[in-house]
């Protein structure tokens, strides 16, 4: 009989460095499949002849799906544990990578759409949870940066992915089906290592949550939603995404309008803006572990890529140094990435960290379904100057969120430092 791993024994670093590692698979996998049609929409106009309207549609179906399944997926995260969830989304990519690559018509592509949406949904409660419960609390920071990194890089891969495939086999049915094998590998990578993801058994660095006196009733599984924090962090989310939506889908036909540089150097932005970031989460990782008001790395990271986008609005840059300057606004906002997760940890209230992630996280889902059409709005008026006003503001109002959830983080902490 194999002996039952202790909860509370540390973790070595090869056990966190394996969790850490396959939960960055699975957030890029997940950031992948954000992409993987908006890559194709020329090829999609050429075949079918539709609108970038509708195009677009498919995207905020895409993210409304996930952000109402988001919220829900954490109680279901709470209630079965992490991994089964985990396993079931990128069956749910898969399934739509296939769909997609089947597709007749928009009815098609639709379902596919939704399919990714379903499969996307889990994700945050789920990374989130094995990160806390399976990952030693000395090195969660580096796993929040690593988390972070990741979802950049499938941003920054998908793109290339997809429509080199398309260009290279010349059919964007073969791409999609490609990005259905691609989470098929994922998926098998998942199960066969599954042990390290484990969130029920034998999870390192935590402590079991103290059982209440006698006769206390249980708190109801919504409770959470009365803590303000809670809404705070959703609003951070909500306006810091609205940021990310106006730079990765419009920042390089405005640009181009802008400046005058050529759509296929302008295109290079959102890439460089991904790489940006990841760079600035792996010091961000650093810092969460050196920092005790969390708050205020997130205000002077944002504030500065506020000020970068504002800066690259006005059109006074030459042209190259403006789309350099642009990219660079993504290192602020990787740096204060790690910062921003460890914020919401400490937020949550014990036994609820699925349910917390799930709804903060929804956030990000609506910033990304309601921003597309207002950003893409301002676009198409020839505001082009706009998209990084308004990408630079909504950062600004991100900063004011989180200001408010660290003030309720350090009363909360002197209250329980007060000694009944």
């Amino acid at each position: 009989m194999q002996p039952t791993p202790n909860a509370s024994a540390p973790a070595s670093l090869r056990e966190d460095a394996r969790t850490i590692g396959l939960i960055g698979l699975a957030h890029g996998s997940s950031h992948f499949f954000h992409l993987l049609l908006p890559p194709l929409f020329p090829f999609l106009i050429a075949d079918f002849g539709f609108s970038y309207s509708e195009l677009g549609l498919l995207l905020s179906v895409f993210f409304v799906v996930s952000g109402v399944g988001q919220a829900l997926a954490g109680f279901v995260v709470d209630r079965v544990g992490a991994r089964p969830v985990l396993f079931f989304a990128l069956a749910c990519f898969a399934v739509a990578g296939l769909t997609a690559a089947s597709a007749s018509g928009y009815a098609g592509l639709l379902v596919a759409s939704v399919l990714a949406g379903l499969g996307n949904a889990p994700f945050h409660p789920v990374d989130f949870t094995i990160l806390n419960k399976r990952v030693s609390p000395a090195r969660l920071g580096h796993g929040f940066s690593v988390h972070g990194i990741s979802g950049n890089l499938g941003w920054a891969t998908a793109p290339v992915f997809m429509a080199g495939i398309a260009t290279a086999a010349g059919s964007w049915r073969v791409a999609c089906a490609s990005g259905a094998g691609l989470a098929l590998v994922v998926l098998a990578i998942m199960v066969l290592n599954r042990d390290a993801l484990d969130d029920r058994h034998g999870a390192r660095g935590v402590q079991p949550a103290a059982a209440g006196p006698a006769g206390t009733v249980p708190e109801h599984p919504l409770a959470f939603l009365k803590l303000p924090a809670v809404w705070l962090c959703f609003s951070f989310f909500f306006w810091s995404t609205c940021s990310l939506s106006a730079i990765q889908s419009f920042a390089s036909p405005a640009l181009q309008q802008l400046y005058g540089i050529p759509l296929t150097t302008t295109a290079l932005v959102v890439t460089a803006y991904m790489l940006c970031g990841a760079a600035g989460m792996v010091l961000g990782g650093f810092l969460v572990g050196r920092v005790q008001r969390l708050e205020k790395t997130i205000s002077v990271c944002l504030l500065a890529s506020a000020a970068l986008l504002t800066l690259v609005g006005l059109g006074v840059l030459p042209g190259m140094v403006a789309l350099a300057v642009a990219a660079l606004a993504g290192a602020g906002i990787g740096i204060a990435g790690p910062s921003r997760d460890m914020l919401i940890k400490r937020a949550a209230p014990p036994g609820a960290t699925g349910r917390v992630y799930g709804t903060v996280y929804s956030g990000l889902d609506l910033g990304f379904s309601v921003a597309a059409p207002v950003f893409g709005a301002l676009l198409d008026g020839g505001m082009n100057s706009a998209i990084f006003y308004g990408s630079a503001l909504a950062l600004v109002l991100g900063v004011v969120s989180a200001g408010f959830v660290g003030v309720g983080v350090a009363a909360r902490s002197r209250r329980a430092a007060v000694p009944a």
